[in-house]
């Protein structure tokens, strides 16, 4: 039976190996706090608002809305005035989100079982060193 500690190991790797096969693919990377914003989203039922994820994950209102920029710009998500209270802002996914979900539920799922498969193209050299 593994320990609690090389289960935590495993999950880092996991993590580690997800976040690899993500900065590896074409197209944009998501900030750890953008991707929780996301996770938070649509893992999450219910209507998300600016202030409701401020407070769920206890970070600043402007910082959620630089992270809702960011993944407006992107597609995964996007904000809608709500109709019943048109001071309050409702977050809504998106195609693209759901998506994009799949996939990184796909290249979790790979890293989890050690699989060595490339989860999607890499970026050429010159793009991945610029991004960074």
């Amino acid at each position: 039976m593994a320990t609690p500690n090389a289960s935590a190991d495993q999950l880092v790797g996991i993590m580690r190996d997800t976040i690899v096969s993500l900065v590896r693919r074409d197209g944009a990377d998501l900030s750890a706090r953008q991707l929780g914003v996301f996770l938070t989203c649509y893992l999450r039922d219910g209507a998300h608002t600016v202030r409701g994820l401020a407070a769920d994950l206890n970070v600043s209102k402007p910082a959620i809305t630089r992270a809702l920029d960011r993944l407006g710009e992107l597609d995964l998500a996007r904000r809608k005035v709500d109709p019943l209270d048109r001071r309050s802002v409702l977050v809504q996914r998106t195609p693209k989100g759901a998506a994009f979900l799949r996939d990184l539920r796909s290249i979790m799922n790979e890293a989890a079982t050690g699989s060595k498969k490339v989860a999607a193209p890499e970026k050429p050299a010159s793009r991945r060193a610029a991004n960074g």
